[in-house]
């Protein structure tokens, strides 16, 4: 789960709080610094495909044992993939490939290593089920964001 807030405006304006931020960015510099295999846009879309899956994939909110509303639904490697594939889609159309690999990201096993990046800095958290293997060989990335074309036939009476 990412931790960002909504909206900054709502944030309070507290040394606390503009010492957590400088942390998180001094984090996010370090990463960079030390993997250099990913483009800080790739961690970006990682987020985003996150957002996505939780409003295109996964829908309704946690419940607890006694049907209190505890947050987002937990999303597997699997379905992060899946995220990132349609999210891709949708925002790069033909070029997503392309783009992908312009930001280092060459297969969903690159997918992984940028969530356990940030699971290592604590942008985003995991479940005890979750592994970085989750994200191994989920689908081809030669084929997966080509284009789908629908055939029809057309019946002469």
């Amino acid at each position: 789960m990412i931790k960002t807030h909504a909206n900054a405006n709502l944030v309070p304006n507290t040394p606390k709080v503009k010492q957590k931020m400088t942390s998180s960015l001094q984090a996010m510099r370090d990463l960079l610094a030390e993997d250099k295999r990913y483009k800080l846009d790739a961690y970006q879309f990682i987020r985003e495909s996150l957002q996505y899956a939780h409003e295109h994939m996964i829908g309704e909110l946690a419940e607890d044992e006694s049907g209190e509303k505890t947050g987002p639904r937990h999303v597997t490697g699997q379905q992060l993939c899946e995220a990132c594939r349609l999210y891709g889609i949708e925002q790069y159309g033909y070029l997503t490939k392309m783009v992908l690999d312009n930001w280092g990201i060459k297969s969903t096993s690159d997918f992984g290593d940028l969530v356990y990046n940030l699971i290592r800095i604590e942008q985003m958290r995991k479940s005890e089920s979750d592994q970085r293997e989750d994200f191994n060989d989920v689908y081809d990335f030669e084929d997966a964001f080509e284009p789908e074309f629908e055939l029809s036939v057309k019946d002469e009476d």
